[in-house]
């Protein structure tokens, strides 16, 4: 059972017994139909950076917990440090809230700018944001 409520178009897509998590925004659009699969936004929570790891090797005793935009698997926002898994929580429901309130700017995320598939996203978030 997670410990996270999501904020309203997120979803726990996987929890892991050591604490890690990945949240998913709206699934049910993403399927390369209406949005590219590719470009699920996810949110991962993990200990330790996830890209400084091998394949199955155990995050440094004592490192930090970090939350993690993807909006592609190429591109993210760099990922943000906190002490504890209860903060780190805190922080991957503020950044999720965020995203969904339109509050974040994905575009400077992305190198090569994708302005057909921004205004789509644009309209997907607001079309779900607080009324």
């Amino acid at each position: 059972m997670t410990d996270i409520d999501t904020p309203e178009g997120w979803v726990v897509w996987n929890e892991e017994p050591d604490g890690r998590v990945i949240l998913a925004y709206r699934p049910d659009v993403f399927d390369s139909d209406a949005f590219p699969a590719a470009c699920l936004p996810t949110l991962y929570l993990t200990k330790g950076r996830r890209e400084s790891r091998r394949p199955g090797a155990s995050p440094a005793p004592g490192a930090d917990w970090y939350v993690t935009l993807y909006l592609e698997p190429d591109v993210d926002d760099g990922g943000t440090s906190y002490g504890t898994r209860d903060a780190a929580v805190s922080g991957v429901l503020d950044t999720a809230r965020s995203f969904a309130n339109g509050e974040i700017n994905y575009r400077e995320m992305y190198q090569v700018p994708r302005e057909d598939y921004f205004e789509r996203l644009d309209e997907l978030i607001l079309s779900d944001g607080p009324s």
